[in-house]
């Protein structure tokens, strides 16, 4: 995306950097939670932990509380992004789904979460993901909406992504300390993003729209 970025049509390159940012964002996050993770098997126990400032912090744990921090904003960068693709104001919907994104990182400060454990708990788990539902669908259903009201074919199939990627989520969130080999669902999750980022890279980078943000609007 960076690559290619120089090419794209100047009133498009704010939005394209919006993408960038996401993607970096979501990237780095799940970095870690994999990474950890690996590095927490390599040493032969999924529970291992290390001194942090003076405290024992769980491999596991910290890179699954550094994804769920970047997949926060990752969600509220992909309502900035509609508000850029759509201008259409944020509204009272969107506020909401700003305030999801504060609520979800205030739950996520709580003891409760105890995210030095390899499988989170619940009702704590259900809790703290249920703002990062409430963002993900209500900006799957912004997107779609205006995506089909424009006809915009590169956005309808991003929103149908996020869709997808919610619909293989939820039953992790709902199951996993019944059933952890259902966490195997993340695996079609993250196919899922890679979708989004697919997607964007040859459709608003690779191939560009010359005035894509113009057509939206006009469309409107």
């Amino acid at each position: 995306m960076l690559r290619y970025q120089p090419q794209v049509a100047p009133e498009n390159r704010s939005l394209n950097r919006l993408f960038i940012v996401a993607f970096a964002l979501l990237a780095l996050g799940d970095t870690g939670h994999v990474g950890f993770r690996v590095l927490a098997y390599a040493q032969g126990d999924l529970d291992t932990t290390f001194n942090l400032l003076g405290g024992e912090v769980g491999l596991v744990g910290l890179g699954a509380l550094s994804t769920a921090i970047t997949v926060t904003f990752f969600y509220v960068l992909m309502l900035v992004i509609w508000h850029e693709r759509t201008g259409k104001p944020y509204g009272w919907f969107g506020m909401l789904l700003f305030a999801a994104a504060v609520v979800r990182l205030v739950l996520m400060a709580f003891p409760q979460n105890d995210w030095n454990s390899s499988v989170p708990p619940q009702p704590w788990s259900l809790i703290r993901n249920a703002p990062l539902m409430l963002q993900g669908f209500g900006v799957a259903y912004l997107i779609l909406r205006d995506a089909w009201l424009t006809n915009d074919g590169v956005f309808k199939w991003i929103g149908i992504s996020i869709l997808v990627s919610f619909g293989f989520y939820t039953p992790v969130i709902l199951f996993v300390q019944q059933s952890p080999a259902i966490g195997m669902l993340m695996i079609p999750k993250t196919l899922a993003y890679v979708a989004i980022a697919a997607i964007a890279y040859v459709y608003l980078f690779r191939r560009g729209e010359p005035a894509a943000r113009e057509t939206a609007r006009q469309g409107t």
